[in-house]
């Protein structure tokens, strides 16, 4: 497909700029392209001087990789971005809604909406949830609605993340890269701030603290270690909301609460930012292999004594055959459309979706039900005979393991080559942020690019980098 078949959000199709860009392409004439080849490499190693990496799975610790990371801003006018968040806001509280009657009165399956079957064989639907009302009624303490692009005023959500999002540490790092080599861009542009996210992630977190936590409440973010492949990204939150990074080795339950051990002893925590996934969460409870997290955590929350961020259970809302059901999802406890739509999705468990699915292989993007970072996906349009055949085989072996989609026509933006500006197509990971006094939406988030020309995956594993993402205040 030749790239005047997708929407540019830089260029008009008759060969002008679009508002959003006007003072960024006034700029960019002026500069001189030796000079921003020199910032693009200036770029690359401020980011390996910070070690912003990021390791992927199946290979060593020792093959790190840097994210790339393009000079080229991604612009969205404030009038868009308030339309975005209009609909981010109304998926997040009908998304939290949901997890609340699922593991309540299942209110959605007895009206019929949903089927009994989608939360009885998931995996990710957690049983010891059941009648857990979590702190301030709060599950999805931080999500990432991932979005693209297909023309002037149409977004689709692609996924939800509301297990464990990442990725907004590279959002943060994009932008204070951008602010240290292009300072005269943001007074030219007037560009609503990021930086924030840190001390808003903080106060967000404590306010969900449980109802017997006293004066500051105690933060800390649990990971699972350096070889995680967003160790890089737990290290920094921890860092830039002045609250400890503990592994589960640094936990222990005492007198009734999670503590960390300190020089002092053992510290009581309030709140545990987590970055395990459930099964690995609590080895008296789920996987009693794992090492990860502390024994009887579950309990301790059971009973209030802490917030675990974001809810065990959340899983279940990220699963991408739950995703087909969003629309009925907003609309059954919103009383509203969505405002963001889906993109049209079959659910291979279903004998006629799986036949259509099965016949048009080649012109779909299919994915695993629990999949995510790009790996276990099938795009048919760029996919071998010998590909297809093999995930032919894979859906009639597991169907209910998988869901299909149209390939979309992806918006693309500019990124800085060595011919000048080159479009590529992206996806935008806006970042929410849940309490019980409302949600906070960062203005803006991660734009993921695909650095490979013609390219749909956007995703670092498998080759795609990031850019910074401006939302203008005017």
């Amino acid at each position: 497909m030749s790239n005047d078949t997708f929407f540019d959000e830089m260029w008009l199709e008759e060969g002008g700029v679009r508002d959003p860009y006007r003072r960024f392409a006034t700029w960019f004439d002026d500069e001189n392209p030796k000079d921003l080849r020199a910032k693009q490499r200036e770029a690359e190693d401020l980011f390996r001087l910070a070690g912003i990496t990021f390791n992927v799975y199946g290979r060593s610790a020792a093959e790190e990789r840097l994210i790339p990371f393009d000079i080229i801003p991604r612009i969205i006018s404030n009038a868009e971005w308030q339309r975005l968040s209009r609909g981010i806001e109304q998926r997040v509280r009908a998304i939290n809604a949901f997890l609340y009657d699922i593991y309540h009165r299942q209110e959605i399956v007895k009206a019929g909406r949903i089927p009994e079957g989608m939360l009885a064989r998931n995996d990710a639907f957690l049983p010891q949830m059941i009648n857990v009302t979590p702190p301030g009624g709060i599950y999805t303490h931080i999500v990432g609605i991932d979005l693209v692009r297909t023309g002037p005023g149409q977004f689709y959500v692609l996924e939800d993340n509301a297990r464990t999002p990442s990725g907004v540490s590279y959002m943060l790092e994009n932008r204070e890269t951008m602010l240290q080599m292009f300072p005269e861009l943001f007074v030219r542009n007037r560009v609503q701030p990021v930086q924030n996210y840190p001390t808003d992630l903080r106060r967000s977190l404590a306010a969900c603290a449980p109802a017997g936590a006293s004066g500051r409440p105690t933060v800390a973010v649990l990971t699972p270690g350096i070889y995680n492949s967003a160790y890089y990204e737990h290290a920094f939150l921890a860092d830039q909301m002045g609250v400890e990074l503990v592994e589960g080795s640094d936990l222990r339950v005492v007198d009734g609460r999670v503590a960390m051990r300190t020089t002092r002893g053992y510290k009581p925590i309030d709140v545990l930012y987590r970055r395990v996934d459930d099964d690995f969460l609590d080895p008296l409870n789920f996987n009693p292999e794992s090492q990860l997290g502390p024994p009887g955590i579950m309990d301790v929350y059971r009973a209030g004594g802490i917030t675990i961020a974001n809810a065990p259970g959340t899983g279940i809302a990220d699963d991408k055959a739950i995703y087909s059901y969003m629309p009925e999802i907003v609309e059954f406890y919103t009383g509203e459309r969505p405002l963001l739509e889906n993109v049209p999705t079959w659910r291979c468990s279903d004998p006629d979706s799986l036949a259509y699915v099965l016949d048009n292989l080649s012109d779909l993007v299919v994915k695993e039900v629990h999949g995510s970072g790009g790996y276990g996906m099938l795009i048919g349009p760029t996919a071998t005979k010998r590909d297809i055949a093999a995930f032919r085989r894979k859906l009639r072996a597991r169907p209910g393991h998988y869901i299909a989609q149209p390939t979309l026509a992806l918006s693309t933006v500019p990124i800085f080559s060595r011919a000048g500006l080159a479009p590529r197509h992206v996806d935008l990971r806006p970042f929410v942020l849940c309490c019980p006094e409302g949600i906070h939406i960062t203005p803006g988030g991660l734009t993921r690019v695909a650095l490979k020309k013609g390219s749909l995956v956007v995703n670092s594993s498998q080759g795609g980098g990031t850019k910074d993402t401006w939302v203008l205040e005017d």
